[in-house]
């Protein structure tokens, strides 16, 4: 959300905004000559998660994101990255950002 802010305010005033932070994929979408992303995706990490993963021995694990283009935009390629390395992803928690506390408790835990 800031990374599209930002965006806006380099659009609006014609400067450009280089990003080290914003690595969603989804911002490559954002058509705006004044915006350029300087980190990898998001989606180049998945290896470097999964390793570690692999490396505890854990056979399950559940991915939390949040419920938006950026939360989702690893997804996939981190699902897939887990189950390369024997890890099964048997639930995804999508957490809305204007969750309450207690719509995060209501969660399930397996």
């Amino acid at each position: 959300m800031q990374a599209d802010f930002v965006i806006h305010l380099g659009n609006k005033s014609h400067v450009p905004i280089i990003s080290f932070s914003a690595s969603s994929p989804s911002l490559s979408s954002i058509r705006s000559s004044y915006f350029i992303r300087a980190a990898q995706n998001d989606s180049s990490q998945v290896n470097a998660i999964s390793t570690v993963i692999q490396a505890f021995g854990w056979k399950e694990a559940v991915l939390v994101y949040v419920d938006n283009e950026f939360g989702e935009g690893i997804i996939p390629s981190l699902t897939n990255a887990l189950e390369e390395v024997g890890t099964q992803v048997p639930y995804r928690s999508l957490i809305s950002p204007s969750a309450t506390d207690d719509q995060i408790l209501q969660e399930p835990t397996s």
